[in-house]
């Protein structure tokens, strides 16, 4: 059965994360046109494609397709590649498997997607309560810092309609898919809606910087390689005097995410992929 939207989940050892993921998905607001699924459980050591393939009767008494690939080898990319692969909707999602949607979510992007000229659309995210006191401190500030407030900044969680998919071919080795794919549009050409998803935040203040890392070098990537897509980042720079403004308003905050920042410059490390942000 043809569908409008493609949702393309890429799951490494997500098995405690993946049925709260589809739970919310599939009890999402109907799509017009309807709706897919597409787990890709890539270098598994845990049940992330059982527990996924056990959705089956929820996604059809909901009317979602769903489709779950169970790959040998690990790594995103190979896995948003053989997602896009066996999507069979023209419009496409991209989705973190510990994120989970709100109700309206779905349909209102397949409504955003559904124009002629290319867009490139997420929702609102939340970021829930941490449990560790260092990711409260340091998600209360990074929330405030330009990225995170400007138009549509899609961490989690973004799609784009068939003609801003036709922007790129296969995804590219890269560390930042999810940044590469943003820059891809102008800011005129992204759109946030309303509706919501939360997005968990990594837990602890090493993984914090394993994740900074990760993020860091995934930028540097794309200005080494790509330094024409720089000019559609749209983020309202910082600024010495802002930044005061944000460290007087929360300081410990400010430290927080200040001693990430150091810690990152000073260890060295890999930049494979990490869960969380």
């Amino acid at each position: 059965m043809c569908r409008v939207l493609s949702v393309i989940i890429p799951a490494s050892n997500e098995a405690e994360y993946i049925g709260a993921c589809l739970g919310a998905l599939f009890a999402s607001d109907p799509v017009p046109g309807g709706a897919e699924a597409v787990v890709v459980a890539n270098g598994c050591q845990d049940a992330t494609a059982e527990v996924a393939r056990g959705f089956a009767g929820q996604a059809a008494a909901s009317g979602w397709g769903l489709v779950v690939l169970d790959l040998a080898e690990g790594g995103k990319i190979g896995a948003l590649n053989a997602g896009d692969a066996a999507a069979q909707g023209a419009a496409r999602a991209y989705l973190d498997a510990d994120v989970r949607v709100s109700g309206p979510l779905m349909a209102a992007l397949a409504g955003v997607l559904a124009r002629p000229d290319p867009v490139y659309a997420t929702g609102t995210a939340v970021v829930p309560r941490a449990q560790s006191r260092v990711t409260r401190a340091y998600a209360r500030f990074w929330q405030r810092l330009p990225f995170a407030r400007s138009i549509a900044p899609g961490y989690g969680l973004f799609a784009v309609n068939a003609a801003g998919r036709a922007r790129w071919g296969a995804f590219p080795a890269i560390i930042s898919d999810d940044t590469w794919v943003r820059l891809q549009f102008t800011p005129a050409e992204r759109v946030q809606v309303a509706p919501s998803y939360l997005w968990p935040m990594i837990e602890g203040f090493g993984a914090l910087v394993r994740v900074r890392r990760r993020q860091d070098r995934g930028v540097a990537e794309i200005a080494a390689r790509w330094p024409g897509l720089l000019a559609c980042e749209g983020k309202a720079p910082l600024g010495a005097r802002r930044l005061l403004g944000l460290a007087v308003a929360d300081p410990t905050g400010f430290a927080t995410y200040a001693a990430v920042s150091l810690a990152v410059r000073l260890k060295r490390g890999s930049a494979s992929w990490t869960r969380g942000r």
